[in-house]
């Protein structure tokens, strides 16, 4: 499908325009790269428990997918999109001062869920601005999105090294902080107008594409793929928490969540040479054994005396279980899913990944709660649950694009 002309107004490449997304992308992944790791820690801080945690954790997640589609198909409609994107920034920094107040559990499920529907569709947004750049002006995405990477490894690191200094009640100052950052830098994004192409979350080109995707191959492959994200839960929920009972710096802790992100950032730069004519199936199929390996093996690292540089070594498989099925996941899309239907395949995407992330994320405090860390060991079905899933998929991958 051929994409609308382009207004005069539109054929005007803002100043600076790489320079401007790249500011943005690497300020909206600050908050984040200090929430992911620390905030559980902020929890246990304040006397919230496995299974508690794992509710305030998961049920944004359960919102998110339904709430984020709705704001990335306003930021469509709208005069511009930047002006969506400072208003939802705005208001994050509003609702994140929430946690400031007397931190009971309705207190926090409630900011965490309202900060989760404004929060989400960040990245989104600001993807779509940076994907009219590229089809408008030949802009080159990859230099501007790895500022997104960078500042997620840099947030992991700092924060680690702040609540080594300051303890875990930090957190929610940093995250209020890191957003106002976000502001600042987001009044300065480049005014393109509304998108030529429905965002890749846009709910109205989910509602008219998706019933034509829903096939065996592409329904499998993406519910392998979400599947084998899910299996992250685990970890993704408790490893600070189990990291810190065992004696673990703060700033260690960083450091080990920072070189996951190290070892992701470094299969992008080598999938090409190293993986670029592999089938994609085959791609999912080896992040699946890595994840199961992965989650089979970290219980172990501390019975067996291999300490520290152990937790290091688990953590560089982050670059086979995540890095690959994100990358293979867009593999498959270009190669299978035909130029209208691709919003809609990522919305589906999207809605796999979260979903049954957000289920393991539950299952994940009981779980904890039950067999502490040794609770990791049920992600290695998960894993090999999405292998399976993979294998389904293979066998009735499609001849030519799916939509046509």
């Amino acid at each position: 499908m051929s994409l609308p002309p382009l207004s005069p107004e539109q054929k005007i490449r803002p100043r600076y325009f790489e320079l401007r997304l790249a500011a943005m992308f690497f300020t909206l992944l600050i908050p984040g790269g200090i929430y992911v790791p620390y905030f559980p820690l902020w929890l246990e801080r304040h006397g919230f428990g496995p299974q508690e945690i794992a509710v305030i954790l998961s049920a944004p997640m359960f919102l998110r997918v339904a709430t984020t589609p709705v704001f990335t198909a306003l930021a469509d409609r709208a005069r511009d999109r930047a002006n969506v994107y400072n208003l939802l920034v705005a208001t994050s920094v509003v609702v994140s001062a929430g946690y400031f107040l007397k931190p009971t559990y309705a207190v926090v499920l409630a900011v965490s869920l309202l900060l989760a529907a404004v929060w989400t569709p960040h990245s989104p947004i600001a993807d779509s601005l940076a994907l009219s750049g590229v089809r408008r002006f030949g802009a080159n995405y990859t230099a501007m999105r790895i500022w997104g990477s960078i500042s997620f490894l840099l947030a992991n690191l700092a924060g680690g090294f702040i609540l080594a200094a300051t303890g875990a009640d930090a957190v929610p100052v940093l995250v209020f902080g890191a957003f106002c950052l976000t502001l600042v830098v987001g009044l300065a994004a480049p005014r393109l107008g509304p998108p030529r192409l429905a965002s890749p979350l846009s709910a109205t080109g989910m509602q008219e594409a998706a019933p034509r995707l829903l096939n065996g191959y592409f329904l499998y492959f993406v519910l392998g793929a979400g599947v084998v994200i899910a299996s992250h839960s685990f970890i993704n929920s408790f490893a600070s928490i189990y990291w810190r009972s065992i004696g673990i710096s703060d700033s260690v802790i960083g450091m080990l969540w920072a070189f996951a992100v190290v070892a992701e950032v470094g299969m992008f730069f080598g999938f090409n040479r190293l993986f670029g004519k592999v089938p994609v199936a085959t791609l999912i199929l080896a992040a699946a054994v890595g994840a199961a390996l992965r989650w089979a093996l970290f219980p172990l690292i501390w019975p067996f005396g291999l300490g520290v540089p152990g937790f290091f070594a688990v953590q560089a498989l982050h670059a086979v279980s995540t890095a690959l099925v994100l990358i293979g996941l867009q593999k498959m899309i270009g190669e299978t899913v035909a130029d209208r239907q691709t919003g809609a395949a990522q919305g589906i995407a999207y809605f796999s990944n979260y979903f049954f992330t957000a289920v393991a994320t539950l299952a994940s405090g009981p779980l904890y709660a039950r067999f502490g860390f040794d609770g990791g060991y049920a992600m290695v079905p998960v894993a090999l649950a999405g292998f399976v899933l993979i294998r389904l998929a293979a066998r009735s991958a499609p001849q030519a694009a799916l939509g046509r």
